[in-house]
């Protein structure tokens, strides 16, 4: 394929800094017999450098005219590509552990990582491109402005730091926002056991659905005063001001 016209409803803004590609690339240190799977390879600025250390990749494409220059590249040999919208994907079908990689869509961006996070037990590392509003908010810390639900969601699953912010001229299109590439490890054995995950992402969704109202309004639905008191939260605090360990407690307070 010699020339692609970025498509904007698949929200496409194809990595072009080789200088960003080689921290991405070190990030995720591949090892010839790893197992991973890259969500977007557009056209391969990422692709080809990882094929260059891995024996195979597998990449996750929307894309149709991407997925057939793949399919017919002369390193496909070397690739799995799994026509697919990435919030639809079973990444469980990737293996038993793998790495993920990618320069994530911007329009999807929080979704997608809400679904990634569900195969967390599997996941080995993710080094992921996003908008730097959204890292800013996967990263925040409890009483910032940028904590929130996907904070909370995330940090009980990962660690994370962001290795690098990316600015727009390192795009093609520039986007109209700057970016930033961001690591997640799974906590694995570290990571806080959640009996009833469905009710915990329900108590956090509740609790930042008004970030204004205090938690005695936000949850009333779900808890009374009392059992936020027994879970030794303070009824009138608001949800930013919570460590993730505060909402894993309220949602087993019985």
């Amino acid at each position: 394929m010699t020339t692609h016209t970025p498509r904007k409803r698949f929200g496409q803004h194809f990595l072009v800094s080789a200088g960003v590609i080689g921290r991405i690339v070190d990030a995720l240190d591949p090892q010839p017999g790893d197992v991973m799977v890259e969500i977007g390879p557009g056209l391969g600025a990422l692709t080809l450098p990882l094929l260059q250390r891995l024996d195979h990749l597998q990449v996750v494409e929307l894309d149709r005219d991407l997925v057939a220059h793949w399919q017919t590249h002369a390193l496909a040999p070397k690739l799995t590509v799994h026509g697919s919208d990435a919030l639809a994907f079973d990444f469980s079908q990737v293996g038993a552990r793998f790495k993920v990689a990618g320069n994530l869509p911007y329009n999807i961006s929080t979704p997608l990582l809400f679904h990634l996070a569900d195969f967390a037990p599997r996941i080995e590392r993710m080094v992921l491109m996003l908008q730097k509003e959204v890292v800013d908010r996967m990263i925040a810390e409890p009483g910032s402005a940028a904590y929130g639900r996907l904070s909370v969601g995330l940090q009980v699953r990962f660690n994370m730091y962001r290795l690098c912010t990316v600015p727009p001229g390192a795009f093609n299109p520039p986007p109209k926002v700057d970016s930033a590439v961001v690591v997640l490890q799974p906590l694995g054995a570290d990571a806080p056991h959640i009996a009833n995950p469905a009710r915990f992402d329900s108590v956090v969704t509740a609790a930042f659905g008004q970030r204004r109202k205090t938690l005695r309004n936000a949850l009333s639905a779900l808890l009374s005063e009392a059992q936020i008191i027994a879970a030794g939260v303070d009824p009138s605090q608001r949800a930013e001001r919570l460590a993730p360990a505060d909402f894993i407690r309220l949602a087993e307070t019985p």
